[in-house]
């Protein structure tokens, strides 16, 4: 699969994979989050610890972006184990109780009376070799790709709503561009109207004002008051985030910097507009970028 035509994935997902071998069992356990690039962190069982850096490498071939969170727990219920006594604790025990028979008449101690003192018997896990250990973390390994290969489908239909919900929003923008180029305080007439009035009230606040200035401030307020430079980048932008959509893959980034893009002509679009229909279609424009922006953050 190409990047090309990789679907759209979330960020934020979840995972879990058991397994074992007869003598204990494991769990994997995934969690993963909105980030700014891939931050992969680990925590395995004691004895496991060749497992981390395995795990870090299958993650980066699944996610490209997210704060994503591993553990493996173990239980080691079933693994046989071995008593052992503590010779040293035993030592100590008896030479007490000798240490008391010249104050205290007592029965002398009996054998299981000393091993049941603590400390003095212990248990211990029978050490595994070096093949049966491979063995296991092989298994544990397999459990894990697994487990990133759930994730990575939760990630991905999160993904998939993501889609539909980023494509509608996009239409919207495209809508209320289109509306505020149709709006008629947009149109040619409206704009030379309002120029008209604009440099009658400025004659009447300046009537010494020479010609070649007057021209100046003409020109500053007609440019002030067109808004097509602004609606033809506002159209480029959907048309480039539609594409980014189409395309699929990692495209959280890229989409999140056309966001700010379309925030910008915007505001632009806002301070420009002079009657109520045009600074409420702005207005609606900014709500559906923030709304759009948000369901951005959560793509990979």
């Amino acid at each position: 699969m190409t990047a090309k035509t990789a679907p759209i994935a979330s960020m934020t997902g979840y995972a879990r994979q058991e397994g074992g071998d007869g003598q204990l069992t494991w769990s994997w356990e995934i969690k993963s989050v909105n980030g700014r690039s891939l931050d992969v962190r680990c925590r395995v069982y004691s004895g496991y610890e060749a497992l981390e850096p395995v795990a870090r490498a299958i993650v980066q071939k699944h996610c490209a972006r997210g704060n994503v969170q591993i553990s493996l727990t173990v239980n080691r219920g079933k693994l046989p184990r071995k008593l052992q006594l503590n010779r040293e604790v035993l030592d100590q025990v008896v030479e007490m109780v000798r240490s008391l028979e010249t104050n205290v008449r007592a029965e002398p101690p009996r054998l299981d009376g000393l091993l049941a003192f603590p400390g003095v018997i212990e248990t211990s896990e029978e050490e595994e070799t070096k093949e049966q250990l491979d063995i296991r973390e092989s298994a544990m390994e397999e459990d894990l790709i697994l487990a990133l290969e759930a994730l990575t489908a939760m990630r991905r239909n999160e993904g998939a709503r993501l889609k539909t919900l980023v494509t509608g929003q996009l239409d919207e923008i495209g809508s209320l561009s289109e509306s505020a180029a149709a709006c008629a305080a947009t149109q040619p007439e409206a704009l030379r109207a309002r120029l008209r009035k604009q440099v009658e009230e400025l004659l009447q606040t300046s009537p010494a004002l020479p010609e070649e200035r007057l021209a100046q401030e003409a020109a500053l307020l007609a440019t002030k008051a067109d808004i097509r430079e602004e609606l033809d980048r506002l159209h480029a932008h959907v048309a480039a985030a539609r594409d980014l959509v189409a395309d699929g893959g990692a495209v959280g980034r890229r989409l999140d910097f056309l966001c700010q893009e379309f925030n910008r002509e915007a505001n632009t679009l806002c301070s420009k507009a002079g009657d109520v229909t045009l600074t409420r279609i702005g207005l609606d424009l900014k709500a559906v970028i923030d709304q759009l922006r948000e369901q951005v953050q959560n793509i990979e």
